[in-house]
């Protein structure tokens, strides 16, 4: 667009309105929420299927809810 202005300079000054984010690092990506999603739609599945269907869905629920809390602990240990 023609009237558009791109910024000359790096500016610190937060716009009106906004917040500075703080200095926490993000946690890194894990694969621990698809686990749990995938352990709920097998154990569900399991429900209207065969019981077999439903300890596979128990087993990955429990194996994904633990990686996941254990990550969480140990995560907040190093920080």
């Amino acid at each position: 667009m023609p009237n558009e202005q791109l910024p000359t300079q790096h500016s610190d000054a937060v716009p009106p309105g906004w917040q500075v984010l703080p200095i926490e690092p993000l946690p890194h990506p894990t694969y621990f929420p698809a686990g749990l999603a995938m352990g709920v739609a097998f154990l569900f599945w399991g429900l209207i299927t065969t019981w077999v269907v439903l300890l596979v869905g128990v087993a990955l629920f429990i194996a994904a809810l633990a990686g996941w809390i254990t990550e969480i602990r140990h995560g907040y240990k190093s920080h």
